[in-house]
């Protein structure tokens, strides 16, 4: 099976948008379809809480013949046009599609930040991960998200076997970003928000990347949009994950990042796993 995992940052625009940055993501959006993964995980959808327009659904039909679209989006109390995630897969797949609430504080539960895909014999998740925010002002927050997202892969995990991916808003250890010693208390570098990922680890499962490339350096997945020079001089993030499993880890063929081209902001990951 092949898997590509995208924050794309606002689906509008890489489906209608006109702007030189627009434009970009549509070529990340067509370089995606030729890859023809079996589904493909989408964040930062940024819907309004009634979805896709009829314009967006025709586009991605379009796009996407041989795909079903789900999605689940920001809706009150939370952020209108805000988060929001989106599933395409093949349709001659026919998984069972859920939208859970973990109990997470705040509004996070309305944010449409999770979609979980049950198959016969795994679960397919994707999670956009809140970010602990300007000044930190969301952290303690985002340590209870991450208590409660573990507990809830855990609680799959106990039923078959889990590929989880997404933006999770993170860089685990030092070799996940070029800077970190200017970032030590940057939202996505905290020692809390580590120890959470590594938690999140321990309780049973694997990053696919680093599985398959050991501790290969200076390999990311988000440049800054704000520094203009980030991506030429490689000053990135590794901040998106394909994880599964640790009994199924053996499995996993292929964990990459493919290549958005000049975009910066977040890049595709891709997964191929025999399952």
């Amino acid at each position: 099976m092949k898997f590509i995992s995208w924050n794309i940052d606002s689906l509008n625009a890489a489906l209608l948008g006109t702007s030189a940055r627009a434009l970009l993501s549509q070529n990340v959006l067509n370089t995606i379809i030729e890859h023809n993964p079996d589904a493909i995980a989408l964040q930062e959808t940024k819907l309004s809480s009634t979805g896709p327009t009829k314009k967006h659904l025709e586009i991605l039909n379009d796009k996407f013949k041989d795909y079903i679209v789900v999605w689940n989006n920001s809706v009150e109390p939370a952020r209108k046009g805000y988060a929001g995630t989106m599933f395409l897969y093949k349709d001659h797949l026919a998984p069972k599609v859920m939208f859970p609430k973990i109990g997470a504080p705040g509004t996070m539960d309305a944010e449409g930040r999770i979609i979980t895909l049950e198959f016969d014999n795994y679960f397919l998740t994707q999670v956009y991960t809140p970010n602990a925010g300007d000044n930190l002002n969301r952290l303690e927050d985002r340590q209870i998200w991450d208590i409660k997202y573990a507990e809830y892969l855990t609680s799959l995990d106990k039923v078959k076997p889990v590929i989880a991916a997404g933006d999770f808003n993170v860089a685990h250890k030092e070799i996940d970003l070029a800077y970190p010693e200017s970032n030590r208390r940057s939202a996505g570098f905290t020692d809390e928000e580590r120890q959470g990922f590594t938690n999140l680890l321990e309780k049973g499962f694997t990053d696919t990347f680093r599985y398959i490339h050991g501790d290969v350096p200076g390999v990311y997945t988000w440049w800054a949009q704000r520094a203009k020079t980030s991506k030429i001089n490689n000053s990135g993030w590794r901040i998106d994950y394909w994880l599964v499993s640790d009994r199924i880890a053996d499995k996993v063929v292929k964990s990459e990042m493919i290549d958005s081209g000049p975009r910066q902001d977040h890049t595709p990951i891709l997964l191929e796993i025999e399952i």
